[in-house]
């Protein structure tokens, strides 16, 4: 029987879109779990950017049974951190029991629109 999902969960392809006038969309980045547990998952969120000091051990909890998204321009969902647009980064989620994570993107810079998700790597422990 497969265990479904992993504890960490690497992304290393963040880069936080400008906000941008006149658009019904809002640019963001976001972090996406399925916790298919009984019990809530607990994580850990590590932040390694370009040019300054990581930022570690952020701790995220997403229910048992649920699936929860936390945007990377809302510093309240991600333990207070702000990370300014434009700044590129790469992200490591780890976890207390298997999760399954994506990230997604949606830019509105540009004329087309453009939405990215992605299924990180992943590893066990």
């Amino acid at each position: 029987m497969p265990k479904g999902g992993a504890r960490i969960w690497y992304f290393p392809d963040g880069f936080l879109p400008e906000k941008t006038e006149g658009s019904s969309l809002e640019a963001h980045e976001a972090l996406m779990i399925l916790n298919t547990n009984g019990r809530p998952a607990n994580l850990k969120l590590d932040f390694y950017f370009e040019e300054r000091e990581p930022a570690k051990n952020i701790g995220i909890v997403v229910g048992a049974e649920r699936c929860t998204f936390f945007r990377m321009d809302k510093p309240e969902e991600i333990g207070g951190l702000e990370i300014p647009a434009m700044t590129q980064y790469g992200l490591r989620v780890r976890s207390d029991v298997n999760i399954v994570a994506q990230f997604g993107r949606l830019d509105t810079t540009q004329a087309n629109l453009a939405y990215y998700v992605n299924v990180g790597y992943h590893e066990d422990e």
